[in-house]
């Protein structure tokens, strides 16, 4: 049974979600606003976080951040909004996944059973490898852990797979249909920026200067690699 925190203003929305969250067996904790997502997760160990966007007090872009800052648990955001750069948004601030409203719940259950899949499969396949060091980068898959420079680093579990796979294969490039099918699990078949969004979240945590990276590389037309 997976514990998920549902954190949106909207009572009704929050009730539709519990009840199809509880039907699939999980227990549901629920929070109106950032503030007292971030107050939950103090008093409860949670396994995914449904964050919507629009809210008093705090936001979901801010609680994001916030959580970011902390924690790796998969984070889905629902957002009214439906533009390209209003997702980028939420995928830059630390989200896995983006889910515009009105949605449909079962939808909405599909994305949560891939995500706690994801989720398994990378412990379960990270915790049989050790660690990779490359310079002043150290990855170690099986605490989960990152550090650049001596200093430790949060990511994502997203970002964390991304720069797993890279970082196992120096030198290697992948495209970014590659990527996405050995991460995310599915067939790529889409055409938007979700792995440039997350390379580009991993460039910012990592490197000294995002814009000319000195470990994640990019090859032109044909995706990228960790340069070794």
């Amino acid at each position: 049974m997976s514990v998920i925190l549902v954190v949106d203003d909207d009572t009704e929305i929050r009730d539709v979600i519990h009840v199809y969250l509880r039907n699939e067996g999980h227990a549901v904790l629920e929070a109106g606003d950032g503030v007292a997502a971030l107050e939950a997760l103090v008093q409860h160990q949670v396994d995914l976080i449904i964050l919507d966007v629009m809210m008093p007090r705090m936001d979901g872009i801010k609680a994001c951040m916030r959580i970011r800052e902390q924690y790796s648990i998969p984070i889905i955001m629902l957002s009214a909004k439906e533009g390209d750069m209003d997702k980028i948004m939420g995928l830059t601030t630390g989200a896995d996944d983006y889910i515009t409203k009105p949605f449909n719940p079962m939808e909405l259950i599909a994305r949560v059973k891939a995500q706690l899949r994801r989720q398994k499969m990378l412990v379960a396949r990270d915790g049989a490898h050790g660690q990779i060091a490359i310079r002043e980068l150290v990855v170690d898959a099986a605490k989960h852990f990152v550090s650049i420079r001596g200093q430790q680093v949060m990511l994502t579990p997203l970002e964390f797979s991304i720069l797993n796979k890279l970082a196992s294969s120096p030198g290697q490039v992948f495209s970014a249909d590659a990527i996405y099918e050995s991460v995310w699990k599915e067939r790529a078949g889409y055409s938007d920026n979700t792995v440039m969004v997350h390379i580009r979240n991993l460039r910012e945590k990592l490197e000294i200067n995002p814009r000319k990276p000195e470990y994640i590389k990019t090859v032109w037309g044909v995706g990228y690699k960790m340069d070794n």
